[in-house]
């Protein structure tokens, strides 16, 4: 797994208890993986939005991550509120993902997450520059 560059995301990362820590490197792992796979991504930068691992896109609207103790068993990913996506994402995969108001997908521990609609969801939002003219983001 690629390393954490950005010594105050690797310490947001580290803070997190080890069960925690497993789920939320492998879901980083899947938004890098999805990025480098995504045409038109571009270089991704790792960094802390509002204290929460994020990752930042020229090409896309920033995604963040995060795992809350006052929500111990659940861990989320969060798009930007302002955007069309969480709307598009409902639309697509409101039968299959969980969503927190108009701003996260979220993630009980102990399910198993649906990899080919959250990867789709994450190319969405890395590429969303591109596609946010398009009604329904183009999909």
């Amino acid at each position: 797994m690629k390393n954490i560059l950005n010594s105050d995301v690797a310490a947001v990362f580290n803070s997190y208890p080890e069960n925690i820590r497993k789920k939320m490197m492998r879901l980083r792992k899947l938004v890098l993986d999805t990025a480098s796979e995504t045409e038109g991504v571009g270089v991704i930068e790792e960094a802390l939005k509002w204290g929460e691992p994020s990752f930042l896109s020229k090409a896309g609207s920033t995604i963040r991550m995060d795992w809350k103790e006052k929500r111990p068993s659940q861990y989320a990913l969060y798009f930007n509120c302002k955007t069309s996506l969480i709307d598009t994402f409902k639309e697509l995969y409101g039968d299959s993902l969980k969503f927190e108001g108009n701003r996260a997908i979220v993630f009980d521990l102990n399910e198993k997450i649906p990899l080919d609609e959250l990867k789709h969801c994450i190319s969405i939002a890395l590429t969303y520059h591109q596609r946010k003219h398009l009604p329904l983001l183009g999909v």
